[in-house]
């Protein structure tokens, strides 16, 4: 009976032995994971850019000519109209003083030729036109007396004849008397008073142009800004049409990028966004002000201006800086880490989440806004699931997880230590 249950007995170990060895313990794999959360997000749209003044001007003079002084330097702070340089002008000064000089002329010859002159001669003709009808009714009347004398034959016809004869005249007179008078009326008053307004304005044209030339020998600033550029000395000749200083409105920049057409779309005026300047700690924040209407013909891009305050002078024109424009945005959205975001060969996405029973599961979803570390879910996850978000990369569906951090579980193993 003893040798009976020994038996048994050696069988069961035997059997238990063989199950222990055929068994495959299951792998557990450590994961990070997260509940999506519910929150705002925007778009921010990344681009690059150079610092450009809000104005500029290359100042230029109209003459050759040396520079007799300079009243500003590089870096000056100037305004609007502020005198910054003065070439040498004594020639065109002595020009303009000659030009006024004739000026002067021609304004009192047009007083005397509107005042004296042609009125003079208007009312000349007046009254030689009044004489000549004076002289034509008296010789009238006597013509008109000797006929009756006549006709009684009280005189002889030779006096009659010398009568009609200076009635003659007479009316001859007042004729020519009357066309002098109306063309003084209609066409040598008129043509004599164009002729002196011709003249003076000839003579004022000369003198506003004398004047104009001592004027671009005086080089005033056509904006607020800085002197950012003075390339020569006093003493030296300046040609007509090269620059002779640079004057820069540097209290706002502007950062201009280029975008695709899809991503301008997204944008409007006034658009928050900032600006990453080497150097700077801080993001400097700025706005969109200008999209342009047009696409580059070149690049069929769209042109795209951030405005930068830049009261205190801080930033440089011409500074390489990294723009980032908030596009779309949407209050309420439902996030998870971009990290947690899979994406198949066929452009697809896709998510793993923590089963009940503890595996990981596969789950397309559709995507909206993307930020910086964030992703919007549009569909096929809630805010209840538990979304890996680490260690889901090639992670095969079913296999059992274990969620926490798997930095944390290799510090503990023996001989492994934490960075």
């Amino acid at each position: 009976m003893a040798l009976a249950v020994a038996a048994v007995t050696a069988a069961s170990v035997f059997l238990s032995g063989c199950n222990k060895g055929d068994a495959t313990p299951t792998p557990v794999v450590a994961v990070q994971a997260e509940h999506p959360t519910m929150g705002a997000i925007a778009k921010h749209i990344p681009a690059d850019a150079v610092l450009a003044p809000l104005a500029q001007a290359a100042i230029s003079p109209k003459i050759t000519a040396p520079v007799r002084h300079f009243y500003v330097q590089r870096g000056s702070h100037v305004k609007a109209g502020q005198l910054l340089a003065v070439l040498e002008n004594r020639d065109l000064t002595a020009a303009a003083l000659d030009n006024r000089g004739a000026y002067t002329t021609a304004q009192a010859a047009f007083a005397t030729t509107t005042q004296a002159q042609v009125p003079e001669e208007y009312q000349k003709a007046q009254l030689d036109v009044a004489q000549a009808k004076a002289n034509l009714d008296l010789n009238q009347s006597i013509v008109n007396a000797r006929k009756q004398l006549f006709a009684e034959g009280a005189i002889p016809g030779r006096d009659l004849d010398t009568a009609q004869a200076a009635l003659v005249q007479a009316q001859a007179a007042y004729d020519t008397a009357a066309k002098h008078l109306e063309s003084q009326k209609s066409i040598a008053r008129k043509a004599s008073l164009e002729a002196a307004k011709g003249q003076l304005t000839s003579a004022e044209g000369k003198y506003q142009g004398a004047e104009a030339q001592v004027s671009y020998s005086e080089i005033r600033s056509p904006i607020s800004g800085v002197v950012t550029d003075r390339p020569l000395f006093a003493g030296e000749t300046v040609a007509a049409g090269s620059t002779l200083l640079t004057v820069m409105d540097t209290s706002v920049l502007l950062a201009k990028i280029h975008l695709a057409q899809q991503l301008a779309q997204e944008m409007k005026v006034g658009d928050a966004a900032t600006i990453t300047v080497p150097g700077v700690a801080d993001p400097v924040p700025a706005k969109v002000s200008l999209i342009s209407p047009a696409l580059d013909p070149g690049s069929t891009t769209v042109e795209i201006w951030l405005l930068v305050n830049n009261k205190k002078g801080d930033l440089k024109v011409g500074t390489p800086v990294h723009a980032s424009i908030v596009g779309r945005q949407m209050a309420r959205a439902l996030t998870v880490p971009r990290s947690a975001l899979l994406t198949a060969q066929d452009g697809s996405k896709s998510v793993m989440v923590v089963g009940d029973d503890g595996a990981a599961h596969s789950k397309p979803v559709s995507v909206g806004i993307t930020d910086d570390g964030r992703v919007q879910i549009t569909s096929g996850l809630t805010a209840a699931e538990m979304v890996i978000t680490s260690g889901n990369y090639a992670l095969e569906e079913g296999t059992k997880v274990k969620v926490g951090a798997a930095e944390a579980d290799d510090a503990k193993k023996p001989g492994t230590a934490k960075e």
